[in-house]
This record gives structure tokens, sequence and C-alpha cells, in this order.
């Protein structure tokens, strides 16, 4: 893999992987704007500005919002939209990701707008936490985020079977 922006410290730097794809990682600590804006952290802005800073956000079963380079978004929706609405669980993640679904575009000062429907569904209020997924990056309110991240160094039961051989 090769480094393709970030600052190079190893502090969460957007990397390309073998497909070309930007991969986003780390933990930031934002504020949204009184206008539902929050300023995406330069080390991710190359990622999300490939394809003209075309974005897609939308929510997220977790309680958070998911927010996507609109060309890696496209196929997933295609998927998600490709399978049998007849099944009520699987019509009932299309109505999520699919119905939630926002473009959005970064600006000029590399921020977006949370449209207030999904700021509404991630409860978020003026303190934000953006956290790099891979292929997306997720939005949560950062009380939410605290109680995640609590709740998940817990492992109740364990650790998930396809972790137990894991090592770090």
């Amino acid at each position: 893999m090769a480094v393709s922006g970030g600052n190079g410290d190893g502090s969460g730097a957007m990397i390309n992987g073998g497909e070309g794809r930007p991969v986003f990682r780390g933990v930031s600590e934002l504020l949204l704007d009184a206008k539902g804006r929050v300023a995406i952290p330069a080390r991710h802005r190359d990622g999300l500005a490939a394809g003209g800073g075309r974005l897609v956000i939308t929510a997220d079963h977790g309680g958070c919002l998911l927010i996507y380079p609109q060309a890696t978004w496209e196929p997933i929706q295609a998927e998600l939209m490709g399978l049998s609405s007849f099944d009520d669980r699987i019509r009932s993640v299309q109505r999520l990701l699919v119905g939630h679904a926002d473009d959005v575009e970064l600006d000029a000062a590399g921020r977006i707008l949370v449209p207030p429907a999904l700021r509404r569904y991630a409860g978020l209020d003026k303190r934000v936490v953006l956290v790099g997924q891979g292929q997306k990056l997720e939005l949560w309110d950062e009380v939410k985020w605290q109680a995640q991240i609590a709740q998940s160094i817990t492992f109740p039961g364990g650790l998930p079977p396809g972790l137990q051989g894991l090592s770090l």
C-alpha cells in the first residue's frame, strides 16, 4: 500500500488500498456548527474529494451515520436494492440505508452539511466523533460514542469466534 495523502505521522492518514479506493482510519472529535455542518479533518478530505467531493450520508442501525464517497456507496445501494423486498427484514434494511441516504458535497472549506433528519436520527447536537472504518466513516454523537466504546471493550460473552485467533 502506498500513502496517498494525510500527514504521514501514522495518525490516521488516508491510505489507498490495492483497488485504489481510499481507506479511512482514526478517531476525530469535532463540532457541528449552528447550521449542522461538520468540518472533515484534512487527512480524510483527499479520499472524500475523489469523485468531485460527492458523498452519501445515511443512517446506520447502531445509531450513528455512515459517510461514503459516492463511488463507494453506489455498488452497495445497487446490491441492497437487488435483494427481494418481499422479505420484511430486507425491506427494513433497504428503508434504513437507502431511504435515509442523502447526497452531500464537501464545500470549499472541507465541510459537509448533515441533513436535519439524519442529525435527529443520530441524536447529533454539537459535539460529534468521526471514526474511520475502512471504506467509510462513521459520525457519532460524542456521548453515544463513549457509551459504545465502553460497551465494546467489555466483550460480554467473550470474543466473537472470528476474532479468537486474531493476533494483534
